[in-house]
């Protein structure tokens, strides 16, 4: 089946043109024919940029040329240059307009469209009358359609007289299929009966097509002057009814069918029934568009999910995409949960979701777009992690713990979040985190604290023991999470960071040790300690081990971390020795950096609970 189709080439023995990519750089385009046989070559002198030809698995097919100055891959020219320059795509008496800002399938003069979409194309407003005379307009700067009937040895008068004749002939057009080159046959007649398919509108390049409408009668003037008025005013009122019908009536329908589809397809746990819940839904046609379809340039990450690239829809207004791979471990479920939950969930330190797509194997959530990504690109990154100091780092612990807050206790009912870890926590413009990824998330009843599963998911190390060895979570399973992220943002190292000292398992062991011994300052980040808070950091160490202490019982409501947090005048109890994590020595700690480091980027791991 056709793709995508380009202008008119015929007859060239051998012609040639020129691409300036930019001023060091020139492209030669070269059209050769050697009997049935069609060429495009394309040459670079030598010396110049490389220049490489793609073609992605969306059909897009591009020329990118080097760009030394900026180091990147400059767009020459692509195919399709939009989504509807795709082969048809507009259905018949339609075109692709190029020339808007966005581009968009329009329909001839003398058509509108056959339905509220453009996949059946456009109908005559008035149908050809063979007994009746017609008439030609001329359409300029047009990718003259496909399926045509090349006449030769005709002038111009002759083809515009051929097709005049003939009641079947839709229309005609002298193109010019040679491109410059020597040429076989000088004529250059086209003429269409029936449909015109795979036609498009450019500034830059096309011909004139002739297209065949119907000729209205020549009224009297005098009935015109008397019509005219009451045609007008009937017009008007018509299309005041009709925009109120479409506008409103049609609307309202429309959206209470989506609302009616997604409620069936977002069937929620029993916490949520009956709950009213908006579902915003984002076209996949406009998510392709948005994404450039999904162009490599515009991918903002990965991890055991999928992908997720940065969008721009309609308006400039700025997303990040998530694409679930198929191949991920995060199936329906989570992807259901996710909507769900974050559709509700309304506090600036939550990622806010913008919409969702479902269309066939394709799982896509519509998320507002953060310009500083992750937690961990910063906390982890030598070259980037002076970026945070500690007036930072402490704004971003207290609004992640007010996030925690707001899930266990200001929110109907208590979320728990379950992959809780800094790749999860995003950073907008300001440096303001916000919980994300709620796929592995589970909802609590007004009346219930605590529950169990036989499916363990999460990253290691940010598990509670609990939870770990025995599939027990509850709201002190998040608390637990957050020592540990409290205690990483403070020392600039993971959980399991190679380079904690020798006999350190982790770092709670390590974060331990210095604070059963009084160096707690020593855990500081060298990038922060010259000019932190000391006795803000302290006391960040001394929150962080109580969240981590080994029994649930023990570790401090979030309520309690924000108020320990906020004021320094709350006395803190005593932490115990976190004895899941005491160990002298840990065998096989080598084996253990590798787990770490394979589900680093994989944040899905199941277990059988006992």
């Amino acid at each position: 089946m056709p793709y995508s189709r380009s202008n008119l080439v015929n007859g060239v023995s051998v012609s040639g043109g020129t691409y300036l990519s930019n001023a060091s750089s020139i492209v030669y385009e070269t059209n050769i024919k050697l009997g049935d046989e069609f060429y495009y070559m394309f040459t670079v002198s030598d010396g110049l940029p490389f220049t490489r030809f793609t073609l992605d698995y969306t059909g897009t097919l591009k020329s990118l040329n080097w760009n030394s100055h900026s180091s990147s891959w400059t767009v020459l020219f692509e195919r399709p240059k939009a989504a509807c320059d795709v082969y048809a795509s507009c259905g018949p008496f339609s075109y692709c307009d190029l020339t808007s800002t966005v581009p968009a399938c329009k329909c001839f003069d003398g058509f509108e469209p056959d339905s509220l979409n453009f996949s059946s194309g456009c109908r005559r407003t008035e149908d050809l009358n063979c007994g009746k005379q017609s008439q030609f307009i001329t359409l300029t700067g047009m990718k003259v359609p496909d399926k045509f009937l090349h006449l030769k040895n005709r002038s111009f008068d002759e083809c515009a007289a051929e097709c005049s004749n003939n009641c079947s002939c839709t229309a005609y057009a002298y193109a010019n299929l040679s491109s410059g080159g020597a040429s076989d046959d000088p004529t250059r007649c086209l003429v269409w009966t029936g449909e015109l398919i795979d036609t498009g509108k450019s500034t830059n390049s096309g011909e004139n097509l002739y297209l065949r409408l119907a000729e209205s009668p020549v009224d009297k003037s005098s009935l015109l002057k008397v019509l005219l008025p009451i045609i007008a005013l009937l017009l008007l009122l018509t299309c005041i009814a009709l925009i109120w019908t479409y506008k409103f009536r049609g609307e309202w329908r429309k959206k209470e069918n989506q609302k009616k589809l997604m409620r069936e397809y977002f069937s929620t746990s029993d916490e949520l029934e009956g709950e009213s819940t908006e579902f915003p839904f984002v076209s996949y046609k406009n998510i392709v568009s948005a994404t450039n379809f999904f162009a490599d340039s515009n991918l903002l990450g990965r991890g055991g999910f999928g992908k997720v690239y940065k969008g721009t829809l309609e308006g400039g207004y700025e997303v990040a995409v998530k694409r679930l791979s198929q191949a991920s471990g995060q199936g329906i479920m989570e992807f259901k949960n996710e909507v769900v939950l974050i559709a509700k969930l309304q506090h600036k330190n939550l990622v806010r979701l913008h919409g969702c797509c479902i269309q066939e194997d394709e799982k896509l959530l519509i998320y507002e777009y953060l310009p500083n990504k992750c937690l961990d690109t910063f906390l982890f990154d030598v070259a980037r992690k002076h970026m945070l100091d500690w007036s930072t780092r402490f704004k971003i612990i207290k609004g992640i713990a007010r996030g925690l807050l707001y899930l266990h206790q200001d929110s109907r009912l208590a979320i728990i979040h379950r992959d809780l870890k800094a790749s999860n926590i995003l950073l907008d413009a300001e440096m303001t985190p916000k919980i994300s990824d709620f796929g592995m998330a589970r909802v609590f009843g007004a009346n219930q604290n605590h529950a169990n599963t036989t499916r363990v998911v999460g990253t290691y190390g940010y598990m509670s023991p609990e939870y770990a060895m025995g599939g027990a979570f509850s709201v002190k399973t998040n608390t637990y999470s957050f020592g540990v992220l409290l205690l990483e943002i403070v020392s600039g190292l993971k959980i399991s960071s190679p380079q904690l000292k020798t006999n350190f398992c982790s770092l709670i062991t390590y974060a331990w040790r210095l604070w059963e011994v009084g160096e707690a300052t020593e855990l500081v980040d060298s990038f922060v300690v010259v000019n932190c808070s000391l006795n803000e950091v302290l006391r960040c160490v001394h929150v962080g081990l109580l969240c981590v202490q080994d029994h649930p019982n023990d570790r401090p409501l979030m309520s309690s971390v924000m108020l320990m947090l906020e004021n320094e005048n709350t006395l803190l109890p005593t932490p115990k020795q976190p004895a899941y994590f005491a160990l002298s020595n840990c065998e096989g700690r080598e084996a253990t950096d590798n787990i770490e480091n394979s589900t680093n980027a994989i944040s899905i791991t199941t277990l059988e609970g006992r």
